[in-house]
């Protein structure tokens, strides 16, 4: 027997009206063609299945063991087509997330946890990637996605801002500077400056504030391996720290004043990703931006740091 599904469907209908009117009607039939899926039904089921008179339509013994059967049938078919559908919509796999000290800052969470409430059955792993490594594992392969500062040389890299701080300069207390409430770039050109190592042309020169050089007099850099390291060495008193206004929030340190610097460019937090892009990495970036626009408040108070708490 290979009854299809039409079949069924009518004879469960017609199961549940007892008149060939009413079923017709809720098939969308004719009533001719709805007795003829019946007579075939009973035909390939090898048994009468209704008592039909003038008056009325009966399932027979035989007919209501089968409508407990069909039933059955189409329930089980229907759930397993729902489920599978469902199914095609999960997203799931592990996304590998790579991202510099602080991540995107007090953006993070709401970016993570909007991720993980839109996919759950999404393993999504994150790991912090030392200032050295200017693509925070992309091009390595160990990261999907990264969220990291801009500007780099890296080439192959698509990015996609997330928001800009202001810079700020590191200096020890009883440093020239120390006690003003902000300074300009050209206040700071005299002084060592504190710098990764293994860094790229485009960032070696952002941070360095080589655009406010000329070319006799370039920076005399100290180099540090951690955002902890500039701190001790700016702490020292062997070199100044240019870096993001974050560093007020994130990074406190006894010993050091954090001057804002009026006429720097700003630092620009980033989504990066290469050519190996995954529908994974797309719904990050989709999720992140969207939070990016939906939090505007919170944008706004780190790109203006004083609006913070």
């Amino acid at each position: 027997m290979d009854l299809h599904t039409r079949k069924l469907r009518a004879f469960v209908v017609l199961a549940e009206e007892l008149n060939f009117s009413r079923a017709a009607e809720r098939l969308f039939l004719a009533q001719q063609a709805l007795s003829r899926l019946i007579r075939e039904v009973e035909d390939e089921v090898g048994a009468t299945l209704f008592t039909r008179t003038t008056r009325k339509v009966e399932l027979t013994s035989a007919g209501e063991a089968f409508r407990d059967g069909a039933v059955a049938a189409l329930t089980a078919l229907d759930y397993a087509s729902a489920e599978a559908r469902r199914r095609e919509r999960v997203v799931s796999g592990t996304l590998h997330l790579g991202h510099i000290v602080a991540a995107a800052l007090e953006l993070t969470e709401p970016i993570l946890s909007e991720f993980q409430s839109r996919y759950p059955d999404v393993e999504l792993e994150s790991h912090e990637y030392p200032l050295a490594d200017l693509d925070a594992g992309l091009i390595s392969g160990a990261a999907d996605v990264s969220i990291i500062r801009l500007p780099v040389s890296t080439p192959a890299l698509h990015t996609v801002p997330l928001f800009s701080e202001p810079l700020i300069a590191l200096v020890p207390k009883g440093h020239r500077l120390a006690g003003r409430e902000s300074v300009s770039v050209s206040e700071l050109l005299d002084d060592p400056v504190t710098l990764s190592e293994l860094e790229d042309p485009a960032r070696r020169e952002f941070w360095t504030l080589a655009a406010f050089r000329g070319p006799e007099s370039p920076a005399v850099v100290v180099p540090i391996r951690s955002a902890t390291d500039e701190l001790q060495v700016v702490g020292s008193g062997r070199a100044v720290g240019i870096t993001a206004a974050a560093a007020m929030r994130f990074l406190s340190f006894p010993g050091i004043e954090y001057l804002p610097i009026t006429d720097a460019p700003r630092s620009v937090v980033a989504l990066a990703w290469t050519d190996r892009s995954t529908p994974l990495v797309d719904r990050f970036i989709e999720v992140a931006l969207a939070v990016r626009d939906r939090e505007t408040d919170l944008v706004n108070a780190i790109e203006h740091p004083h609006m913070l708490p």
